[in-house]
C-alpha cells in the first residue's frame, strides 16, 4: 500500500481531486466545472450524471499523477450537502434533475408545516429547521411531482452525493454498488435522529421518503468498500459533508473551536463536543463527525450568498470584470459611503430563516460609486457573521477566535475586515482547502495511516493571524447601519 491520499472534493460548481502526501502537501489536483441548471425562479439543479463522469475524469488524472493505484493508501470524499441525487440501482443511471442544496421550491411546503406547528419537534428529533434548504423536503416535493420516482419502486435509490459517488465507485464496472451514506451527510437530511444517529420512522413517513431507497449510515472514517475503476484496488476510507471536513481540516478538534467557510455560501461550525446540542437562537445542531459509532457535534450557522454574490457582481451585473479586483475597488474608498447591500438573493439563512426574502441595496446617492457598491458586497459577509457570532453567544457558545478558509477570505481586506467587525482575531492557514484537507484525514485515519483525528492535525500547517483594528465606536456604525439594513427585507 502507498501512503497517498486521494480526495474527492464535489462542490456546488465544480468537482476537483487533489492528491496529499501524509504531511499535509498537496501534489497535485484536477478540477472540471459543473452546469448549473436553473429551469425556473429559485429552482437550482444538476446533473448527477455529469458529477460522476467530471469527477471520476479528475480522480483519474489524480491516480495518473500518483504513479498508478498501488500509490494510493486510500480515497477521502467529501461533497456539496443537501443536494440530493435519485438513481436507479439496476441500471446506476439517475432517474431526474439532483436538487441542489439552493434550491428553493419547497418554500410553500415548509411554510406550510410551520404554520401546523411542526417545527418544534423537527427541531428537537433533527436538530435542524423546516427550510428548503434540506434535503428531506426537497424528496418529499420529488416524490409528489416526479413520477418516475414512484414508478421505480424498489429500484429506486435516493443519496446525497457522497452516496451517490460512493456507489459510483464501488460497482466496479457492475450495476450494483454500496450505498451508504456518512452520518455527517446523513444529519442534514431530516430524516436522522441527531441522538441516535439512526433514520427515523416518523420524520421518513412525513416526507413520504421510502426507506428501501435510504443507504446504510456509517462512520466517517473506516473502510467503505474499494474501486477498481482506475486499474487496481483502491479503498474508500473517509467521508463528510464539505462544511464538517473543513472544519476538520481547520483541527477544529476541541469543544468551543470554530471555523467559517466562505465559498458559494457562508457556514460557520463550532464544535459542540460530544452531547448533541440545542439552540434557542435558530441555529443548527448537526453532527460533526462520528468514528466508531461515537458522535461529536457542532453548532452551526449557514449564509445562503457569499462568493455567489461576487459570482453574480461580475456574471449578471457586469460591476466587475474579476473577483479579484474586488479587493483593490474596496481599498479605494475610505469606507462604504452608508451603501449596505443585502444579499438575499436565494433569501436569508440563520439566523433569519426566510427563504421568501429578496436582496436590497440601500443608502445610494449621487456620492454613491462603483467602489462603494463593490465594498458593500464584501462587507455584507462580516456583517452576516456578525449577526452568526450574536447567536452562536446567545446559545452560549461564543467564539474567541475564527478559523477561516474559502475563496472569499485570500482577500486580505475581507479577513481584516472579519477581525475589526468581529472584534477577535482571525486565523487563516497558509493551505486555504481546508475541505480537502480534511477529507484527507480522514482517509488517513480510516486507512490507518493516523491513529485518530489529533494525529492528522499536523496537516494543517502554519498560518497568518489577523488582529482587530478599528476602534469600537466605528463598529457599532457600521453594525446600526447593516441592522437598518437587512431590516427592509426580513418580516
Amino acid at each position: 500500500m502507498g501512503d497517498l491520499l486521494l480526495v474527492i472534493d464535489e462542490g456546488t460548481t465544480s468537482t476537483r481531486a487533489m492528491l496529499f502526501e501524509p504531511g499535509g502537501k498537496c501534489i497535485g489536483t484536477q478540477a472540471e466545472e459543473l452546469t448549473q441548471h436553473y429551469p425556473g425562479p429559485g429552482l437550482v439543479e444538476h446533473d448527477a450524471a455529469e458529477i460522476w463522469a467530471k469527477t471520476s475524469t479528475c480522480a483519474a488524472a489524480m491516480v495518473e499523477k500518483a504513479g498508478g493505484p498501488e500509490r494510493i493508501a486510500a480515497i477521502g470524499i467529501t461533497n456539496q450537502r443537501e443536494t440530493i441525487v435519485f438513481w436507479d440501482k439496476t441500471t446506476g443511471e439517475p432517474l431526474a434533475p439532483a436538487i441542489v442544496w439552493q434550491d428553493r421550491r419547497t418554500a410553500a411546503m415548509c411554510r406550510a408545516w410551520r404554520d401546523a406547528g411542526e417545527e418544534p419537534a423537527i427541531q428537537a428529533r433533527t436538530g435542524l429547521l423546516l427550510d428548503p434548504y434540506f434535503s428531506g423536503t426537497k424528496i418529499a416535493w420529488a416524490m409528489q411531482n416526479w413520477p418516475q420516482l414512484a414508478e421505480a419502486g424498489d429500484r429506486l435509490a435516493i443519496g446525497t452525493i457522497e452516496s451517490w459517488l460512493v456507489w459510483k465507485l464501488t460497482a466496479n464496472g457492475r450495476k450494483g454498488g454500496l450505498h451508504v451514506t456518512d452520518a455527517t451527510n446523513a444529519s442534514r437530511t431530516l430524516l436522522m435522529g441527531l441522538g441516535s444517529g439512526g433514520w427515523n420512522d416518523s420524520l421518513i413517513d412525513m416526507f413520504g421518503a421510502p426507506r428501501e431507497a435510504l443507504g446504510e449510515i456509517v462512520d466517517c472514517a473506516g473502510r467503505f468498500g474499494t474501486t477498481t475503476l482506475f486499474g487496481g484496488e483502491i479503498p474508500i476510507c473517509g467521508m463528510a459533508g464539505d462544511q464538517q471536513a473543513a472544519t476538520i481540516g481547520q483541527a477544529c478538534f476541541a469543544k468551543g473551536e470554530t471555523k467559517a467557510t466562505y465559498g458559494t455560501g457562508a457556514f460557520i461550525l463550532a464544535n459542540a463536543g460530544t452531547t448533541p446540542p440545542s439552540s434557542k437562537n435558530r441555529l443548527l445542531a448537526t453532527v460533526l463527525w462520528q468514528l466508531n459509532g461515537r458522535r461529536t457535534y457542532a453548532i452551526e450557522g449557514a449564509v445562503f450568498v457569499a462568493g455567489s454574490l461576487i459570482q453574480w457582481l461580475r456574471d449578471s451585473v457586469g460591476l466587475i470584470g474579476t473577483a479579484p479586483e474586488t479587493e483593490a475597488l474596496a481599498r479605494s474608498v475610505p469606507d462604504n459611503g452608508g451603501v449596505y447591500l443585502v444579499p438575499a438573493l436565494s433569501g436569508l439563512g440563520a439566523p433569519w430563516w426566510e427563504p421568501e426574502a429578496r436582496g436590497a441595496l440601500t443608502g445610494l446617492s449621487f456620492a454613491s460609486t462603483r467602489a462603494h457598491i463593490v465594498r458593500a458586497a464584501l462587507e455584507a459577509m462580516t456583517h452576516q457573521s456578525h449577526d452568526l457570532k450574536t447567536a452562536f453567544a446567545a446559545d452560549g457558545a461564543d467564539w474567541a477566535r475564527l478559523r477561516v478558509d474559502g475563496g472569499m477570505v485570500t482577500n486580505d481586506w475581507i479577513a481584516q475586515d472579519l477581525a475589526d467587525i468581529l472584534g477577535i482575531p482571525v486565523d487563516r492557514p497558509d493551505f486555504a482547502e481546508t475541505t480537502a484537507l480534511g477529507a484527507a484525514m480522514l482517509a488517513g485515519v480510516g486507512c490507518g495511516l493516523f491513529g485518530g483525528l489529533e494525529g492528522a492535525a499536523g496537516m494543517r500547517g502554519a498560518g497568518k493571524v489577523f488582529e482587530p483594528e478599528i476602534e469600537a465606536a466605528a463598529r457599532h456604525a457600521r453594525l446600526d447601519g447593516w441592522n437598518a439594513a437587512v431590516h427592509h427585507v426580513v418580516r
